[in-house]
């Protein structure tokens, strides 16, 4: 059944088939996950991968995630490891995206990884991509379903806005639960966090049973959402702030705040999980209420709120 957006369909096994069918013809979809919505296309055909860095406008250097059902099926096209399994084990299913070597006779399209010998994978859980999943023979390369740099959408109709007609099928999975992008560890030598996400570096620490790295990238991306300028709205951001203009945007976070019409609050109860939840959300509704400036409040810099910054940072970035 279709609803007001004439490309937004729920989830049955009508829609299954269709999807399915959509995804083996190399054309795309728009999927939802528990961290954001993805525009989803087979790994394995260079159309498909065309197609998605098309939409997307998305620089051809940066490279795509690809989502998998079970580690079984990965491990047909990358190396796995000990930290893989450690981290496997306890989070996944679940928001982490991990950075392996690739196989010499992967065939993930080379597109995928900008030719590069490493490959980004994730295992999502939501019911609606994972059934979709176990039902293909082949990988889903799926970034995030918005045009490049700007704000990744946590609905159906984010991704029907975004692209208008030009994705003829999105399937609605509801509002994703976490709202912001998957945490990226790459292990291909000691672990190191190449994104920040809702599984923090403590949490990763506990698991590998050893610090974790957390930094910069050499000149070549090993997974997406590295670019400087990222998350975007398309209006300036200006962050740490006490004091603002008061014809413009504040966004807050706790309960020190007034309820002012231009007030936008992450979260009352000074919730980081909240707050990441709300964070794209709020700022698609800054956009639509045409607001020309966000000022932004301090978030602690703590487990989730780490996150949160580096989206932040990454929105004001003026590149």
């Amino acid at each position: 059944m279709k609803n007001i957006y004439s490309n937004i369909f729920s989830f049955n096994n009508k829609t299954l088939n269709k999807t399915i069918n959509i995804l083996k013809k190399g054309n795309v979809v728009g999927l939802p996950t528990e961290t954001v919505y993805g525009l989803a296309g087979n790994a394995y055909s260079k159309e498909s991968v065309k197609m998605i860095y098309r939409l997307k406008k998305r620089p051809r250097f940066n490279p795509l995630i690809v989502h998998f059902s079970s580690y079984k099926e990965a491990e047909k096209e990358v190396i796995l490891n000990e930290n893989f399994f450690k981290l496997y084990k306890k989070i996944c299913p679940g928001p982490i995206t991990f950075v392996l070597k690739k196989r010499l006779n992967s065939k993930i399209h080379p597109s995928v990884t900008v030719n590069m010998k490493t490959v980004a994978i994730r295992f999502p859980n939501h019911k609606i991509i994972r059934s979709i999943l176990k039902k293909i023979d082949f990988p889903l390369a799926m970034p995030s379903a918005n045009l490049s740099t700007r704000v990744s959408p946590i609905n159906a109709e984010n991704v029907s806005e975004e692209f208008k007609k030009k994705v003829k099928m999105i399937i609605d999975g509801g509002k994703s639960k976490i709202g912001i992008e998957s945490t990226v560890i790459d292990l291909t030598n000691k672990p190191k966090i190449l994104r920040p996400g809702i599984i923090s570096p403590n949490q990763i620490k506990k698991i590998l049973g050893s610090n974790v790295k957390i930094g910069a990238q050499n000149s070549k991306l090993k997974s997406p959402g590295l670019l400087k300028k990222h998350y975007s709205p398309g209006i300036p951001i200006f962050l740490n702030k006490k004091l603002f203009d008061t014809n413009h945007a504040f966004i807050t976070f706790g309960k020190k705040h007034k309820n002012n019409s231009n007030y936008f609050n992450l979260s009352k109860k000074s919730n980081l999980k909240e707050a990441a939840a709300k964070l794209y959300e709020i700022l698609r509704k800054i956009k639509r209420l045409k607001y020309e400036k966000i000022y932004i409040v301090k978030i602690p810099n703590q487990e989730i709120g780490i996150a949160i910054n580096d989206r932040l940072k990454r929105a004001a970035n003026k590149k």
